[in-house]
């Protein structure tokens, strides 16, 4: 099963300049994995050490915030879009 996943601007250098990538993955879990495995310096822009998605990055699935549904194990869909969305503050 084919999903595309959304590369944010501040990330898109470690995934050779894509802005989206492919992935055969059936849950947010092993979408991660497969960017872990194929752009590991885009997974480390996601994920910290213990494989948890960073405080400041957003993870949605279609329109829906990962946290939303089930978190990591969120189930996909063929065609569904993971997007990545870097938190953005200021004032």
């Amino acid at each position: 099963m084919t999903i595309t996943i959304r590369i944010p601007l501040a990330l898109r250098a470690y995934a050779r300049g894509a802005s989206e990538i492919t992935a055969a993955a059936s849950t947010v879990r092993s979408a991660l994995a497969e960017l872990e495995r194929d752009h590991p310096l885009v997974y480390r822009g996601v994920c910290d050490e213990t494989g948890a998605v960073r405080r400041h990055v957003n993870v949605f699935v279609n329109a829906d915030h990962v946290r939303d549904l089930s978190g990591l194990d969120t189930a996909l869909a063929p065609g569904d879009v993971l997007t990545i969305m870097p938190a953005v503050s200021g004032g």
